[in-house]
């Protein structure tokens, strides 16, 4: 055992893992441009085979280690998807066309994958060693919710992005310089989500597999969403509600015990709200990559 599984599950977990990266790398990138159909039946498919891995998780593991990769899942997905506005804009910044795009995105999963890795276990890591460890992650996340709840447009380009464009206006590369923005964006991102998901679960095969399976449908989500994400205007407060939510989880979970069910309910219940609310309250207006 390691981590909390066998050699065998994480072998052929991995196993598993490699050969979805090779498909959708490979297998599915023959064409000049992505298409949205394409894309999109894609991350139906890795969706499914989430749902079918929870339900063995199910089976082996019992309820609530299900339910926890359920909701470490939703969590990793949900500010997967107001991520995808800062690749967008960074995109647009470098001015990829769509086949560059999908190769970043491609450096960018194999990135995340690697550094999720290391922050979970370091995370969880420190939690065992440093009990009070738990309250600065309660406290990260309640930043990062206040962050989210006070921000009035999430369109804006990422401050830290700025030396990079001026690295681009001197001659370098601008695709690895792309490159290097959606790694140094996963390392941001992951400073929000790994604590969030750590504070559902205490199980590192639990965090680090709903971490994985919700990171490898992020590139064909993006060509899905890509003309839409203006639409979901809304959904950046739903996420700081959300990480309110499990900070303040993490910061009483010595007093109060909230069900891992009740959790589950409570964050699909603000996400789908907020999705539901952007896409039916927002006028008409013009996609971040001009199109009507």
């Amino acid at each position: 055992m390691i981590a909390g599984a066998s050699y065998t599950f994480w072998l052929c977990f991995h196993a598993a893992v490699l050969l979805v990266v090779l498909v959708d790398f490979f297998a599915l990138q023959r064409a000049s441009s992505p298409s949205v159909k394409r894309a999109a039946s894609w991350t139906l498919l890795l969706l499914a085979l989430t749902l079918t891995f929870a339900s063995y998780l199910n089976w082996s593991q019992g309820r609530q280690a299900a339910l926890e990769f359920i909701s470490g899942y939703t969590i990793e997905l949900s500010l997967s998807i107001d991520n995808l506005f800062v690749f967008l804009l960074l995109f647009g910044v470098f001015g990829l066309a769509s086949a560059d795009q999908r190769r970043a995105l491609n450096w960018g999963v194999v990135g995340a994958i690697v550094m999720r890795g290391l922050f979970i276990v370091a995370g969880v890591a420190l939690l065992q060693r440093f009990a009070a460890v738990e309250y600065v992650f309660g406290a990260v996340l309640l930043y990062a919710a206040i962050r989210l709840l006070l921000q009035k447009q999430n369109h804006a380009q990422p401050a830290w992005t700025r030396w990079l464009v001026r690295e681009k206006n001197r001659g370098l590369s601008t695709f690895w310089l792309a490159v290097i923005a959606v790694e140094l964006a996963d390392i941001i991102f992951a400073l929000d989500s790994v604590p969030a998901v750590i504070a559902v679960s205490r199980q590192t095969f639990i965090i680090y597999t709903s971490n994985i399976c919700a990171i490898l449908g992020l590139r064909s989500l993006y060509f899905v969403l890509a003309d839409m994400l203006h639409k979901l205007r809304l959904l950046h407060y739903g996420l700081g509600l959300v990480l309110a939510f499990v900070g303040l989880k993490m910061l009483l979970a010595h007093w109060i015990d909230v069900p891992i069910g009740i959790s589950l309910a409570i964050i699909l219940g603000i996400v789908a709200l907020f999705t539901a609310a952007s896409l039916f309250t927002t006028p008409g207006a013009r996609s971040l990559s001009g199109k009507q």
